[in-house]
């Protein structure tokens, strides 16, 4: 079993009147199977309502399943339990760094995790300190959380929840309120954590180019995993990603559009670099 694993979830939204009755069943979730492994960089895809954001939420026992199992390094998510150390092993990033800061200062926001599970005070000093420089921002440990830039906040959003050292981070759309450079910031930062520190990382988003780097892509669709493989796998389907309503990296349709046109270049490729040379051996 992987670090994390969800077999045949199902979860549904139930929308109801003011007598309680059912006006509505939306299926966020329509018996979703994944499975993570350790030390993983995996992608999840998908367009607005795609449930993407719902198996996030399953992946430290914010939801848990109506139907199916999510396991988190081996407890069962279900399990009341389980709930506290489940959260332990995984943390989470939101898509608004301002909802999840909670101090004024940047080491006092990274230490109220360590703070709230009672940790001796030379620990936290400790894990702060190490958090902030895993992320790059050591040097902004006594600034004012407002003053901060967007890329800046969900930097210290990830060293919060790094302090608490979880095997796994899930970041929900950590990029959606950013400008390029913040954008591009938060996915050095994950990918240099996952890479260089082993923490696994599962990264929800809809913008194509944050996931070339990924291990693994899984694709989802009106509740359903419709596509897992590769970056290269799933990039080489370029008519059935616009068919989920999806793009591609811009290389990518750049040698999609050059293949159409008859130049032999091969599916999937994803950076500047590997169309170049390929170009140049024609």
């Amino acid at each position: 079993m992987g670090i994390i694993k969800a077999d045949n979830v199902l979860y549904e939204y139930i929308r109801r009147d003011d007598e309680g009755n059912v006006e509505s069943i939306q299926t966020a979730l329509n018996h979703v199977s994944i499975d993570v492994s350790p030390g993983d960089f995996v992608a999840v895809l998908g367009h607005n309502g795609s449930g993407k954001s719902t198996l996030a939420k399953h992946l430290n026992a914010l939801l848990t399943p109506e139907e199916g199992t999510v396991w988190v390094d081996g407890m069962d998510t279900k399990d009341y339990g389980n709930v506290f150390s489940v959260r332990k092993q995984t943390g989470m990033v939101f898509q608004n760094p301002d909802n999840q800061l909670i101090a004024n200062v940047v080491e006092e926001d990274v230490a109220f995790g360590p703070e709230n599970i009672g940790m001796p005070t030379e620990k936290i000093v400790e894990r702060v300190y190490g958090s902030l420089e895993k992320v790059g921002m050591q040097e902004y440990a006594t600034h004012s959380t407002h003053k901060l830039s967007g890329g800046q906040k969900q930097r210290v959003a990830i060293a919060g929840v790094l302090a608490m050292h979880p095997k796994t981070i899930v970041l929900d759309e950590p990029t959606a309120m950013l400008d390029p450079d913040g954008r591009k910031e938060v996915i050095d930062t994950a990918l240099e954590l996952n890479k260089n520190e082993g923490v696994t990382a599962i990264l929800i988003t809809h913008y194509m180019e944050e996931v070339v780097n990924a291990d693994k892509v899984i694709v989802m669709d009106k509740g359903n995993v419709v596509m897992q493989g590769t970056p290269r796998e799933i990039f080489a389907e370029v008519e059935k990603l616009k068919e989920l309503r999806l793009g591609v990296p811009q290389i990518t349709l750049l040698a999609h559009e050059l293949k159409k046109a008859g130049l032999p270049i091969s599916d999937g490729i994803l950076t500047l670099n590997e169309l170049a040379e390929v170009l140049c051996q024609l």
